[in-house]
């Protein structure tokens, strides 16, 4: 994955666009495993979803690049649960020490915080939710609902690029509201999650 990141370069917007064209009526099941691929490394998988919205519109674009950002991050999650915790801890790096502090012992809010928050890439999480087992159900219904707004105000911005008009710029807007909005929530529900976990666990220490 380290390798993948430093040696394999994305082409550009325009290069992708004319690249996925070139499959003509397989156009969008390329586009989704090559997201999926993405989504499996540590490549940041911005200009996946920016092309999604420069390719096939806001709509579209956004259920084709769901289904591939999804499948690579389930995908990562179980690589991870292959690999083993301590293995993948190591690899996650400077990740680390914030992927644990969240995730351990964590479930649904736990992901959804981290996916959300600004500055964690979604890799870290992929293969921290699998090292660290947090259950296969919630770790992919918080995926899906924590990385719907921030792809759809990727995705808005390619299809703004493609077509730019007043309804894409507010989508965009709009979607970043609501990513500000759940980050809050998550957070505060994450934190209160941990803290009556943290009770039980001190109450079964006394007994």
């Amino acid at each position: 994955m380290v390798w993948l990141a430093l040696n394999v370069r994305l082409p550009s917007l325009d290069e992708l666009r004319t690249d996925i064209d070139d499959f003509g009526a397989w156009a969008p099941l390329a586009f989704i495993a090559l997201y999926a691929l993405v989504a499996l490394t540590p490549i940041p998988v911005t200009i996946m979803a920016v092309a999604g919205g420069m390719l096939f519109g806001l709509g579209p674009g956004t259920l084709l690049s769901m289904i591939g950002v999804t499948a690579g991050c389930l995908g990562a999650y179980w690589l991870a649960r292959a690999l083993g915790r301590e293995t993948v801890m190591r690899a996650l790096g400077s990740h680390r020490e914030v992927v644990e502090e969240r995730l351990e012992g964590g479930g649904f809010y736990a992901v959804c915080t981290l996916r959300l928050m600004p500055g964690i890439p979604y890799w870290p999480v992929n293969y921290g939710s699998g090292a660290l087992g947090i259950p296969s159900r919630e770790f992919l219904l918080a995926t899906a609902l924590s990385a719907l707004p921030g792809q759809v105000s990727l995705i808005a911005i390619g299809a703004f690029l493609a077509s730019p008009n007043v309804f894409h710029g507010a989508v965009v807007v709009a979607s970043w509201v609501v990513v500000l909005v759940l980050t809050v929530v998550s957070y505060r529900r994450w934190r209160a999650t941990r803290a009556v976990t943290t009770e039980d666990d001190e109450a079964a220490d006394a007994v």
